[in-house]
C-alpha cells in the first residue's frame, strides 16, 4: 500500500490538497481511495491491511447499499421458490424496517456497533423485541446472500454476541406475554364442552376436528380427503394452505405427521363427506356435464380453499356466542342490551386446548402424554418449542412430599 499527496486547483482558483491510498484488494484488483488528511489515509491503510489479510475487505466501489442488496435478496427468495407468504414477510422487513434505517448504508460500512445502534433505533421507533429479532435475522439472511454474490466479505450479524443477547430477548418476550393461561388463552374443559354442544352447520366438522387434533388453521384448510384414514382413525398432515390460499408443504419437516382422531370426529367426518362441496375438475362427461370430485375436506362452497376469515367470523365466533363463551363488548344494541362477542378470537385457542388436553392427567380428562409425544402431535420443529410454550401445564409431583422424603433419607 502506498499513500501519496494530491494537489489541484478548483475552478475558482483555490488550491486544494488531499491524499490518495493505492492498494490491491483480496482479489488482486488495484484500488484507490481519497482522504482529506494523511492521518485518515494511514488509519484506513492499517484497517484495510488487516481486513485483506483476513479476507474480509470490500472496496467502496465494489459494495452496494443495504437497500440494493435487499432487492437482490428478495429476487433470490423468489427464484428459490420460497412460499409467497415468506417472500411477503421479507418484503415487509425490507420496506418498513431495513430501508428506512439502513437503506443508504453500504454493506462494507456495516459493523457490530452500527447493528447494535440499528436495533436501538428500531426499539425507539416502537418495534417490539420480537420484531427487532426477526428483522435482525432477515438482515443476516440478506448479508449471507450478498456474500454469495461477492458483494460483501463479512456478515456482521453473525459476529454479534447472539447467544446471550438472544436469551435475554426471549426471556423479556416471555415476561411481556406471560404464560398461557387456562380460561384466558386456553379454553377450559367446560367451555370446550359448551362449544361442542353449540356446533352446527358446515363449520361443525372443521371446528370439531380442530378441537380434537390441534391442527393449525393452514393445515385444516389444506387437508384433503385422500389424507383421511377412516380405518386407522387418523389424519395425515402433508399439506397446508397459506394466507394466499396456495397449497404447499407444512411449516417444517416435523409438520408432516399423523394425528389420531377420536370416534366423534370419525363419525362426523363420515357424515360430512356425503355433503361436502365438490370441486370442478375442468373435465366433462359423455353428456357434456362438468365432472366434479371431492378434494378438500373443509372447502368453501365451490370446493376451493376456505378463507380463514370466514372460518373465524362465520364459524368460531358465532359458535362461542351460542355456547355462552363470550364477553361484554362494552357496546349496547338497539334495545340497550349489552353486545356479547366471542371470548377467544382465533383458531389457535383450539390448538392450545388440544395441547393442554394431551398434557392433562387422565383423572382430569386428559391424555397424560409425555412431552415428546405432545411435540409430535403438535408438529413442533423441536421439543424446546413445546416446553417453552406448555411446560407449565405438565403435571408436577407433590414438591412438599418429595422434600420431606429427601430430608428423611439424608438424616436417617
Amino acid at each position: 500500500m502506498s499513500i501519496r499527496k494530491r494537489e489541484w486547483v478548483t475552478q475558482s482558483g483555490n488550491k486544494k490538497e488531499g491524499w490518495i491510498l493505492d492498494y490491491f484488494d483480496n482479489a488482486g484488483i488495484r484500488r484507490q481511495k481519497g482522504f482529506a488528511t494523511k492521518k485518515a489515509a494511514e488509519s484506513f491503510s492499517v484497517t484495510a491491511k488487516h481486513e485483506i489479510k483476513l479476507g474480509t475487505h470490500t472496496a467502496d466501489s465494489a459494495s452496494i447499499t443495504v437497500s440494493a442488496a435487499g432487492e437482490l435478496w428478495i429476487t433470490t427468495a423468489e427464484n428459490n421458490g420460497l412460499e409467497r407468504s415468506s417472500v411477503a414477510q421479507y418484503r415487509q422487513h425490507l420496506d418498513y424496517h431495513l430501508t428506512p434505517f439502513l437503506g443508504k448504508t453500504k454493506l462494507n460500512a456495516l459493523s457490530v456497533p452500527l447493528i447494535r445502534q440499528f436495533e436501538d433505533d428500531l426499539s425507539a421507533a416502537g418495534r417490539s423485541a420480537a420484531m427487532v429479532r426477526k428483522v435482525r435475522v432477515s438482515l443476516g439472511s440478506l448479508l449471507a446472500d450478498a456474500q454469495e454474490r461477492g458483494l460483501v466479505a463479512r456478515n456482521v450479524v453473525r459476529d454479534l454476541k447472539g447467544g446471550r443477547h438472544k436469551g435475554k430477548e426471549r426471556r423479556a418476550e416471555r415476561r411481556q406475554k406471560g404464560k398461557l393461561k387456562v380460561g384466558v388463552d386456553i379454553p377450559t374443559r367446560e367451555e370446550i364442552k359448551a362449544i361442542i354442544g353449540a356446533l352446527q352447520g358446515r363449520y361443525r366438522p372443521l371446528l370439531l376436528t380442530a378441537i380434537f387434533t390441534g391442527l393449525r388453521a393452514s393445515e385444516l384448510r389444506g387437508l384433503r380427503w385422500v389424507n383421511v384414514d377412516f380405518e386407522k382413525r387418523e389424519l395425515h398432515v402433508v399439506e397446508r394452505a397459506d394466507r394466499y390460499d396456495e397449497m404447499g408443504q407444512p411449516k417444517s419437516e416435523a409438520g408432516e405427521r399423523s394425528v389420531p382422531i377420536p370416534p366423534i370426529v370419525v363419525n362426523t367426518l363420515k357424515e360430512w363427506k356425503l355433503a361436502c362441496p365438490k370441486r370442478a375438475t375442468g373435465r366433462k362427461d359423455a353428456d357434456g356435464n362438468a365432472i366434479m370430485e371431492l378434494d378438500l375436506v373443509f372447502p368453501n362452497g365451490r370446493g376451493h380453499v376456505e378463507s380463514r376469515a370466514n372460518i373465524v367470523r362465520r364459524g368460531l365466533w358465532p359458535t362461542q356466542v351460542r355456547a355462552g363463551v363470550c364477553v361484554d363488548s362494552g357496546k349496547l344494541d338497539e334495545d340497550g342490551n349489552p353486545v356479547l362477542i366471542a371470548k377467544y378470537k382465533g383458531l389457535h385457542a383450539l390448538r392450545h386446548f388440544y395441547a393442554s388436553w394431551c398434557i392433562n392427567r387422565t383423572q382430569d380428562g386428559g391424555l397424560n402424554l409425555p412431552p415428546k409425544s405432545v411435540q409430535e402431535r403438535m408438529g413442533h420443529a423441536s421439543i424446546t418449542l413445546t416446553l417453552d410454550t406448555y411446560s407449565h401445564l405438565f403435571p408436577r409431583g407433590d414438591d412438599a412430599d418429595e422434600m420431606a422424603a429427601a430430608e428423611n433419607a439424608l438424616l436417617a
